[in-house]
């Protein structure tokens, strides 16, 4: 019984023990240029393309455009292995809170906003 008991601790402590740090770095830089994002509201929508436009990187931040308004307070991070960025948008509505990471060549993403009171889903590919 105690066997088992010191097997099962042991097992939950190895659940709950940090990441390994065998973590790949990754460049950041794979994010510039041109991002066909879809906005559908729903899976079975039609697709609603707008673009997202990434011009600069510079350390843990870059500029460009989603939806056409200037991204501000942009901030990426490339610490865990895999590029995840976050940023603001805005419009009379006011902000709207982006998130994405990206997978292979895309980007899956959230937006949240406060103005108009909905988080949706989005992804993104370079065409």
């Amino acid at each position: 019984m105690r066997i088992a008991v010191s097997l099962l601790f042991l097992a939950l402590i190895s659940a709950c023990a940090a990441p390994s740090q065998d973590i790949r770095p990754v460049d950041s830089q794979v994010l510039i240029g041109v991002w066909k994002v879809d906005l559908r509201p729903k899976p079975n929508d039609p697709a609603y393309f707008q673009e997202f436009v990434v011009t600069t990187i510079k350390g843990k931040t870059f500029s460009g455009t989603f939806y056409g308004a200037p991204i501000e307070q942009a901030r990426i991070n490339i610490d865990w292995g895999t590029v995840r960025i976050a940023f603001v948008t805005s419009d009379r509505s006011g902000p709207y809170n982006h998130s994405a990471t990206l997978s292979g060549n895309r980007l899956d993403g959230l937006t949240n906003s406060t103005g108009r009171d909905f988080l949706s889903y989005w992804s993104a590919i370079k065409p």
